[in-house]
């Protein structure tokens, strides 16, 4: 089966599963998932599951990818942080709706391999940071958009985000204990506090505080 084909399926299954925003399927149909995965697993790159990406980390499967950006609702305006760059996959389609993505990474190679990514497939617009994803990036803040893909243990988001999450902005975040007590959270910040909204049970990776050491600010192109 050619990619085509292969990407065509992929979405048509996607959106049998209630995604209904075409800009996300374009983007997500824009993006080669193959060039996010292990050479030796690119021939499932196109099917509807995580895979392993190495060091303990998957990338995600494309619905789950694909609801957590539509419920993000973003707009090209929108500046959004997403803790947890893995792979680079997540950020590449949020580049991809036209908005500028700062994205932070705790595993050195793990980013080193993302940036190379998002060079070669000539992704701007792009800021990555090797660092704690607890703390956010305060530098840049405030962000209209949040997006976290590993779960927060205890039921609540790092402090640190909210903070950093503007006035009227979205932060969408798993919350649970172990991979199986965990619910994807929609979170809401307007003039008097947050609102939260819980969406659907998923499974990530722990969110994990501390950076190990390495490469530090690429900047957005």
């Amino acid at each position: 089966m050619s990619d085509d084909a292969a990407i065509d399926r992929l979405i048509r299954s996607i959106r049998r599963n209630g995604i209904t925003d075409e800009t996300v399927l374009a983007a997500l149909a824009s993006v080669p998932r193959d060039r996010f995965v292990p050479p030796e697993l690119r021939a499932f790159a196109w099917h509807d599951y995580p895979l392993p990406i190495g060091h303990d980390q998957t990338i995600s499967q494309p619905l789950v990818v694909a609801y957590m950006t539509e419920r993000l609702e973003v707009l090209p305006t929108h500046r959004v942080l997403e803790i947890g760059t893995g792979s680079g996959y997540q950020a590449a389609v949020l580049a991809r709706l036209g908005c500028p993505v700062y994205t932070i990474e705790r595993r050195p190679p793990l980013l080193v391999e993302a940036r190379g990514r998002f060079a070669e497939l000539g992704l701007s617009g792009i800021a990555t940071r090797l660092g704690d994803g607890t703390e956010g990036w305060p530098d840049e803040a405030p962000f209209d958009r949040i997006l976290v893909t590993a779960a927060a243990e205890g039921g609540e988001p790092p402090p640190a985000l909210l903070a950093q999450l503007a006035v009227g902005g979205v932060l969408v975040i798993p919350l649970g204990e172990g991979r199986h007590e965990q619910r994807l959270v929609r979170i809401r910040r307007n003039e008097t506090g947050f609102q939260r909204e819980a969406l659907w049970s998923v499974r990530f990776v722990p969110l994990v505080a501390d950076v190990p050491g390495g490469p530090g600010v690429t900047p957005a192109a």
